[in-house]
């Protein structure tokens, strides 16, 4: 079975402590994210998962198999992209794949119907540096190299970060060609917008995991009126609403501001446009709005601070 399972890891550094108690299970086959910023303990769970650190407690298994005393054969199963780009620099594309096919006793010959979809991107520059290909081309040979030996679980760690839009967008379709042809992922981003293309995503805040279930189903957990806010004055329209005492929480999202109001202020929507008036400001727009991702990340994560 391709899955993964992890019982109550917990892993600190001296002082700090990067995982507090995490359980969670990814079925055979899914999409699973990790969603969370910097800190979150994204890069510790996989680490542990891909048996390069042990946990100070808990058990996690992959494929069956323990972390802490199945190195080799999780090694063997499993591929891993790391967050940093982890290739030979002064290798060609070509010479960095047959590298690593070598290294798990295989050839790209052997695998290449696995990775032609992704390959045909960097083909035509097979023959140059790794360390001279764009940020895309670069994440495209990474997964190309975690693939090559066709692992049953790929384990991808913010694997878009500071790839441009476009190839986000293709990279993240790839990931969906994969999934279709059975390999369990996991994949963690810091970007709220990705986890909806997860079958289930975990929540992650300061080591916690805050919750776990499918994006849709998180997004209408939220339960509470959520308005979108703007005006002429968008720097002071964050004070000024942070200020109003009706004011459950307010974040800045973007062009406009996200606002949710108490419980018992919450369809007084008319107060809350005489009281900005009153701040002066000017071409208010307040629209009510569906709850994203990133607003429940950030109510969850008020929650436990």
């Amino acid at each position: 079975m391709n899955d993964v399972i992890i019982r109550r890891i917990t892993k600190a550094y001296g002082e700090v402590t990067a995982l507090r108690d995490i359980s969670l299970t990814v079925s055979p086959g899914e999409l699973f994210g990790l969603i969370g910023p910097d800190g979150a303990g994204k890069t510790t769970l996989f680490r542990i998962l891909t048996t390069l650190i042990l946990p100070d407690s808990g058990q996690a298994t992959v494929c069956g198999l323990d972390t802490a005393t199945d190195l080799k054969q999780i090694r063997r199963r499993v591929g891993y992209m790391p967050g940093r780009f982890s290739l030979y620099q002064d290798l060609s594309v070509e010479e960095n794949l047959r590298f690593f096919a070598t290294v798990f006793d295989t050839t790209v010959e052997d695998n290449y119907d696995l990775i032609r979809d992704i390959y045909v991107h960097i083909e035509p520059f097979r023959h140059r540096r790794a360390g001279k290909l764009s940020g895309g081309m670069k994440q495209k040979l990474a997964l190309c190299c975690a693939l090559v030996h066709r692992p049953d679980v790929l384990f991808l760690d913010e694997p878009t970060t500071g790839v441009d839009p476009v190839s986000r967008i293709e990279f993240w379709e790839m990931l969906g060609r994969l999934r279709r042809q059975g390999i369990t992922i996991l994949v963690s981003t810091p970007y709220m917008d990705e986890a909806a293309r997860c079958d289930r995503i975990a929540l992650m805040y300061a080591g916690q995991c805050l919750t776990v279930d499918t994006p849709q189903a998180i997004c209408r957990s939220f339960g509470k009126p959520l308005y979108k806010v703007c005006s002429d004055r968008m720097y002071a329209l964050l004070g000024d609403l942070r200020a109003y005492d009706g004011t459950l929480s307010c974040y800045a999202f973007g062009d406009s501001h996200h606002l949710t109001l108490r419980e018992d202020r919450s369809g007084d929507t008319e107060a809350l446009a005489t009281y900005l008036g009153g701040k002066g400001h000017t071409g208010l727009r307040l629209t009510p709005i569906e709850a994203g991702i990133e607003d429940c990340f950030m109510a969850q994560g008020k929650e436990e601070r």
